[in-house]
């Protein structure tokens, strides 16, 4: 199945790379010029630098790759910074993916697609609202949740209205490696990394610790969206997480007994977020049904995400 991943050298982007790859499927990638500079999950000659936003540009690569399946995961993919980006998120966000289901419709209408919504769609909930199921509205309260909560709509449209195989998965949490430090998981681990080769004080500054996510190791989730892929699961939201909410404080808890470092915690009001939901636990029960089941444990996760930083510091 000739395969297009848009958003290709992100974390999430390498590891279905990864997937694809491992299934036999030629698999081609594209990414923003601007992510040159990271490792690249494929190489150069399957490897197309274009922006989402240019939509002639974005043409030319559907022509020349001819997709059976795009797997769009090209974004600002980064809740907290969408307070700061604000307009660039929903640009990129909703225009992109404009253009990706555009670019399907006109030049790829048989192509499967697996558009990347997410969690953060649901918004405005209280803890007893969780666990969160497919069917519940969505009311989201951040920039970044705004803008996936409208792709998952036009997806949804093109679902309905042009007959686009679209898959849509509610992404919770991923964790993994080579992710940058913008979301509390890698933050930690690569102060604490730095604190290890004698680079930082040993003081790491924290936002909330108060507040509890669903996360999901990175090969967990691909996992559950390769197999909605091959048992056509689409137009009908799927949450990709494990079900368990872990508090922030416990992560932390967790990668400083990993690391074995002695830190002082100090909060830092630079990464308090203007709102942010106090619990967002999954019903994963739709994706169990295709039968997926949860691989890495939170530790295994942490410990990879501590090494990766080690390494890249």
């Amino acid at each position: 199945m000739r395969t297009l991943i848009t958003g290709v050298t992100g974390m999430i982007g390498s590891h279905f790379a990864r997937a694809t790859r491992a299934r036999g499927w030629p698999t081609f990638g594209l990414a923003r010029n601007s992510a040159a500079m990271r490792l690249a999950a494929l190489p150069d000659p399957n490897l197309f630098f274009c922006d989402i936003l240019d939509r002639d540009a974005l043409a030319d690569v559907f022509n020349r790759v001819n997709p059976e399946l795009v797997i769009h995961l090209a974004a600002q993919a980064f809740n907290g910074i969408s307070w700061q980006m604000e307009e660039t998120t929903h640009h990129t966000n909703y225009l992109g993916t404009y253009h990706v289901l555009r670019a399907c419709r006109l030049l790829a209408p048989q192509a499967k697609v697996l558009l990347a919504c997410s969690s953060a769609g649901y918004g405005d909930v209280t803890p007893a609202d969780n666990p969160l199921h497919e069917a519940r509205p969505l009311k989201p309260i951040t920039p970044y949740g705004v803008s996936k909560a409208a792709t998952e709509a036009l997806g949804y449209q093109y679902f309905a209205n042009y007959r686009l195989a679209v898959a849509l998965p509610r992404l919770f949490i991923h964790v993994g490696t080579g992710h940058p430090p913008a979301t509390a998981i890698q933050n930690f681990a690569r102060q604490l990394a730095l604190i290890r080769k004698g680079k930082l004080e040993p003081v790491i500054k924290v936002g909330r610790l108060d507040t509890a996510r669903d996360f999901i190791d990175v090969r967990d989730g691909v996992a559950a969206m390769m197999l909605m892929i091959e048992k056509g699961c689409f137009g009908q939201p799927t949450n990709v997480c494990t079900g368990q909410a872990h508090k922030i404080s416990d992560i932390l808890e967790l990668l400083l007994d990993i690391s074995r470092l002695d830190v002082q915690v100090v909060a830092d009001p630079a990464l308090m977020r203007p709102s942010d939901e106090p619990l967002l636990l999954g019903d994963n029960s739709r994706i169990r049904a295709l039968g997926w089941q949860q691989q890495y444990s939170m530790r295994t996760t942490l410990e990879a995400v501590y090494e990766d930083w080690l390494q890249r510091i």
